[in-house]
């Protein structure tokens, strides 16, 4: 049954999710507009291009701690609907009111959802993500591969049941679309490596 309070949470889940922190800190750090920097992407990757280590550590951190806190809140408020709160947190980063719909990729607040929503998806996330890095110093790969990494270690965990396995996929087949432009670019050779302006 849809209550006042399942509309509540998922709005306010979404609106949480819908910050755009990267541009935010960069503004605040005297950088400028984030999105006029290059890939003009709002998340960490491209926070690291205009050589703020420590705005784009923050970056990533902020996005996907609002993608886990959605998860957290909504757990308090009302248990059975905390991984769609994160999977609506995780569509306000994807698609923010505040800049038209047009936001971030999604890796960072997919990663604190699954953590916050079942751990052990969570850790393979970030395992393969941090691995898939190291190798190749591609971020569209590591975050890529970490994210179709989740629904595999849910589905691997038994959590087809709690729905856990069919959100991470969705959000998963989201990051994909939102990474169709590095996915060209990866195939034609043209994907810049991290640290790469």
């Amino acid at each position: 049954m849809v209550t006042m309070t399942t509309i509540a949470t998922l709005i306010g889940a979404y609106l949480l999710g819908s910050i755009p922190f990267g541009i935010v800190l960069t503004r605040l750090g005297g950088a400028g507009d984030l999105r006029q920097i290059g890939s003009g992407n709002i998340g960490a990757t491209n926070v690291l291009r205009t050589g703020r280590k420590g705005l784009a550590a923050a970056t990533l951190l902020l996005d996907g701690g609002k993608g886990a806190t959605a998860v957290l809140i909504a757990h308090l408020l009302q248990p059975d609907l905390a991984l769609y709160a994160g999977a609506a947190a995780f569509v306000g980063h994807l698609y923010p009111v505040w800049l038209k719909f047009r936001g971030g990729k999604g890796v960072a607040t997919m990663l604190g959802v699954s953590l916050a929503a079942w751990w052990p998806a969570g850790l393979a996330f970030a395992l393969v993500w941090l691995a898939m890095l190291a190798l190749t110093r591609r971020s569209s790969i590591g975050g890529l591969s970490g994210a179709i990494a989740a629904p595999v270690a849910a589905a691997a965990g038994g959590q087809s049941e709690s729905g856990a396995v069919l959100v991470m996929l969705g959000m998963a087949l989201l990051v994909v679309w939102k990474h169709r432009d590095n996915i060209a670019r990866l195939l034609d050779g043209t994907e810049p490596r991290v640290g790469e302006r």
